[in-house]
């Protein structure tokens, strides 16, 4: 499959891809798939003659550097226009929810726009012969397609919104921050935790913790807890379990263990931790990110075994403790490069289908890095992400939320990382969280939101992503969450 690719009606001698992924029909990411540039043609090849669609970070004039998709395509010998296709994918998507919503005369003062770039993607179909004539005229029907599905979609949740405040509908404790324990030593960043936080979460490290078998140092935890408490904080901890080489003990692979070995030593490890906290912390993040983690190469059915260990270790020993179980890399484009995974939505199934006992679902959301799963999508694609997975019945927690203030270097560069609007700055910063947090929190199955980084530090994995500086400082970011939470507390 062959995509020809314009900027200004002219077809690109270079094109950086960025993100680029296929997936299928399911929206499942395809495996032993190579996608390539050269000659101002995106070539894909891959093993399977099925309809599918290319997804990339793409240029929106005058909306920024998102990933967008195409719809499924067929297999053909011509190429086909790629501004074309991305648009027609995304007035297709903007059509549905828009009859889903039922958002018709919400949105009346935006028609125009609306029905402008439905005109000029007929005007590009019927110009598809001369492809540098039919790209300029699908990049001013996406330009304005993109500005209507956003304002939709801000629309439907100030909606939802305004109605779950109205029926008190949120709890007393569903806005936390990932806490960074070296930061814990600045009397800054601690009053900057309680002042957008009903509760903290603190990050539990197995290769941190049990250095040696059965030997455990928990006193980093201790202190999180210690000083937060003093601030009368409610604790989320997590999560127990993580399956990425930095989170595993080197002692777990001496001697080629086998899955039962590991599995007992995760839920020995898991026990202990959670009969030291279990009276100062309720909830947990039991396993997070095996759906695409997955360093011990376990198979399918040895990561729903390890899940339901794991939350059964938990259960035993916190009978009410609160169970949460963390999806990674929501989109799924990991699926097609990272062996031994699965897609979420097939983990998330996988599981509640198999009847593992939990309470719910934690969802990572971070933008802002030039890495499977962190490029910069918009609004639309989130709230459309969430009404879907909402549809599993499961309570959810959207964690590890991150942004940029600032374009970084390197992988963060807004160049491949993506930006939203317009160039990254504090203002823009405050203004995508706003917008998130309202979006998050008008979907009545969301529980919480928490944000995953609060300071700036050299070791964040999205650059510039705290609402805090490095001298613990507050951004204009820091401000909304707080007015945000003033907000849903008031009466």
């Amino acid at each position: 499959m062959r995509f020809q690719v314009f900027k200004k009606g002219k077809i690109v001698d270079s094109f950086v891809l960025s993100g680029a992924y296929m997936f299928g029909s399911d929206g499942t990411s395809l495996r032993k798939v190579e996608i390539s540039f050269s000659e101002g043609t995106i070539h894909c090849e891959r093993s399977s003659r099925d309809t599918a669609a290319l997804a990339l970070l793409w240029e929106v004039q005058g909306f920024g550097r998102i990933m967008l998709p195409t719809t499924c395509l067929p297999e053909r010998e011509r190429p086909y226009c790629l501004n074309l296709e991305i648009v027609r994918a995304r007035l297709m998507q903007t059509l549905s929810r828009r009859e889903d919503w039922a958002l018709f005369d919400e949105t009346v003062e935006l028609e125009d726009i609306w029905q402008q770039a439905l005109d000029l993607f007929v005007k590009a179909v019927q110009r598809n012969h001369d492809p540098e004539e039919a790209s300029l005229l699908a990049d001013q029907s996406l330009r304005k397609a993109v500005i209507f599905s956003e304002k939709m979609a801000i629309t439907q949740a100030d909606n939802l919104f305004k109605a779950r405040k109205s029926s008190r509908g949120f709890n007393r404790a569903c806005l936390g921050t990932h806490v960074h324990t070296p930061s814990l030593d600045h009397k800054m960043y601690v009053e900057g935790v309680a002042g957008i936080s009903d509760f903290a979460v603190i990050d539990i490290n197995w290769a941190h913790i049990e250095k040696a078998p059965e030997e455990y140092d928990f006193s980093e935890v201790d202190r999180c807890v210690d000083v937060l408490t003093a601030k009368k904080m409610l604790f989320m901890a997590g999560p127990l379990l993580h399956f990425h080489k930095d989170s595993l003990p080197p002692w777990l692979f001496e001697g080629r263990p086998g899955f039962e070995d590991i599995r007992d030593a995760a839920y020995r490890f898991v026990s202990e931790v959670v009969a030291r906290y279990r009276r100062r912390i309720s909830r947990w993040i039991v396993v997070s990110g095996l759906n695409a983690w997955n360093y011990c190469a376990f198979s399918v059915e040895q990561i729903l075994e390890m899940t339901r260990s794991a939350n059964m270790a938990v259960k035993a020993v916190h009978p009410r403790g609160i169970r949460v179980i963390e999806v990674a890399n929501l989109w799924g484009e990991y699926h097609g490069v990272l062996p031994n995974s699965v897609s979420p939505v097939a983990y998330m199934d996988m599981v509640i289908q198999s009847g593992v006992t939990f309470d719910a679902f934690a969802l990572q959301v971070k933008f802002g890095r030039n890495e499977t799963g962190l490029h910069v999508r918009d609004m639309l694609q989130v709230t459309s992400l969430l009404d879907y997975l909402s549809l599993l019945g499961k309570p959810l927690y959207i964690t590890q939320v991150q942004i940029p203030s600032e374009s970084g270097a390197g992988d963060c560069d807004e160049k491949v990382a993506g930006v939203w609007h317009k160039t990254w700055d504090p203002k823009r910063q405050a203004l995508w969280l706003d917008q998130f947090y309202r979006i998050a929190m008008s979907k009545p199955m969301v529980d919480g939101v928490v944000y995953g980084n609060l300071a700036d530090h050299s070791a964040s994995l999205i650059q510039h992503s705290g609402v805090l500086t490095e001298a613990f400082k507050p951004k204009d970011a820091y401000r909304v969450i707080r007015r945000f939470r003033e907000f849903i507390h008031s009466k």
